[in-house]
């Protein structure tokens, strides 16, 4: 067993957007695992935080710079830096390890975060509709999410705010003050936005813009949070009124440039304009952070925030290392079972005929 990826750990926002893949790669990417001869199961995990590839080997043959090529090649890239400072990988238990440490919260940027848990669910039901998981992933998953409910049932890891959506919300009062009578734009009416939404409620907050690319998604969510929907059109008018603006779209391009936002902000009076770009990649061009009356913050920026929340979370970590111990056994004796079940060859490739 084989994992190798990048993290907020290990790489800035900068370079994890460049290995960023969205659904429609990780499909790809999959693909390309289920068709190479010495991979016999893998998975895929991409957050805004995370991407990693998760893979069961018949050699060592396959290792971090296979991974690193074929993400390359599907996202159809050159890596123009050394990815070696900045790619991790683990083997074997390491790798087990690994995978139930995320699970459980313990690698978030966030330590204990809900959200983990269900994009680790995502991944193993997109890579189960690309068949590329069978008997030893399966168990390894299906352990790993067990891990991650009873970390977050039976300990504190979670306390408190859980979410980088949280944090964004902290941050933004922690920019102007505090969020009564203010004005506020929420681009983006998927996970992190709803979460936004709903850290927003019962702060005082004067009015809620909401955008998204969907129009019958945003109408839905401002009904639900006493919202405005609005156009991408009216962007300048409502930027020009807003306080503060949450990107969470994950575009592939820049939705707000400098340029944008300088002709907006000059139209303000002088009033600071708070943006937090919570997208992967980035949403807004981090040139705008160098304008005059614009607070501009993206996901790094937001661990100052976080560390002020971790105390209690801190006390949880050895409660949640000793479930994961639990299930670490619980996994090996179910391994044990299937390999010594007669008639049974473990290692027997899953790929369809075609």
């Amino acid at each position: 067993m084989l994992v190798v990826g990048v993290s907020h750990k290990t790489a800035p926002i900068g370079v994890r957007e460049k290995f960023f893949l969205n659904p429609s790669q990780q499909d790809l990417l999959l693909s390309e695992l289920k068709n190479h001869p010495q991979i016999t199961e893998g998975f895929v995990l991409s957050t805004c935080n995370r991407t990693e590839v998760y893979l069961k080997c018949l050699n060592e043959d396959v290792g971090p710079s296979f991974v690193v090529a074929l993400i390359a090649k599907v996202k159809k890239i050159n890596f123009d830096f050394d990815t070696g400072l900045y790619v991790y990988s683990y083997e074997g238990p390491g790798a087990l390890d690994h995978l139930l440490r995320v699970a459980c919260g313990l690698e978030s940027m966030v330590l204990g975060e809900k959200q983990i848990l269900g994009q680790v669910k995502l991944a193993v039901e997109r890579s189960h509709g690309a068949g590329t998981l069978s008997r030893y992933f399966n168990i390894l998953t299906n352990v790993a999410i067990r891990a991650g409910k009873k970390a977050q049932n039976e300990t504190q890891i979670s306390h408190g705010g859980s979410s980088v959506s949280w944090a964004a919300v902290k941050m933004a009062e922690k920019a102007l003050g505090d969020l009564k009578g203010k004005s506020v734009l929420v681009i983006g009416a998927g996970k992190m936005g709803g979460i936004a939404l709903e850290h927003l409620q019962g702060l005082g907050v004067k009015k809620i813009f909401l955008m998204n690319r969907t129009g019958e998604k945003a109408e839905a969510l401002a009904a639900k949070y006493n919202g405005i929907p609005s156009s991408f059109w009216n962007i300048r008018e409502i930027l020009s009124e807003a306080d503060v603006c949450f990107c969470a779209v994950g575009a592939p391009h820049y939705i707000l440039d400098k340029e944008k936002i300088a002709d907006i902000a000059s139209q303000r009076g002088g009033r600071l304009l708070v943006l937090i770009d919570i997208s992967m990649p980035r949403n807004i061009d981090p040139e705008v952070g160098k304008l005059a009356d614009v607070h501009l913050s993206a996901i790094d920026d937001l661990q100052v925030v976080l560390d002020n929340n971790m105390k209690k979370r801190s006390q949880a970590v050895h409660q949640v290392e000793d479930i994961i111990r639990q299930k670490i056994t619980e996994f090996k004796v179910k391994i044990a079972k299937l390999e010594h079940t007669p008639g049974t060859d473990f290692y027997e490739h899953r790929r369809m005929p075609g």
